[in-house]
């Protein structure tokens, strides 16, 4: 079973300005397990194909993700950022079930400009 360490995006949903809602992305560094390792390829006829996952990651999860598993966007898992499609509740680990490639907001897009 090999070895995960990266990042998991929470996303909460905030006045940003009167009547204007953001997510906003909290982002946290987690240890874990890649229980399923594997790829596939959406071949609904689209010109650019969607590539898709269907890995499994087992994190050891703290407080934060514990208390804001609700809240959970992303991981990033090999350089690339993922969606979240299922969170399973295994105390004192999360498991997480990988679709496609995150393409929303992240805590550096939260950032403000210089």
């Amino acid at each position: 079973m090999a070895r995960f360490y990266g990042r998991v995006g929470f996303g909460h949903t905030v006045e940003v300005r009167p009547g204007v809602m953001e997510d906003v992305i909290t982002e946290r560094s987690l240890y874990g397990d890649v229980l399923r390792p594997g790829r596939s390829f959406n071949e609904d006829g689209q010109v650019h194909r969607n590539t898709l996952t269907t890995n499994r990651i087992s994190v050891l999860a703290d407080d934060y993700a514990s208390e804001n598993v609700y809240a959970i966007r992303f991981v990033e898992w090999k350089g690339v950022l993922w969606y979240v499609t299922k969170v399973d509740e295994e105390r004192p680990r999360l498991i997480f079930s990988l679709g496609e490639v995150y393409r929303g907001p992240t805590a550096a897009s939260n950032a403000p400009d210089n």
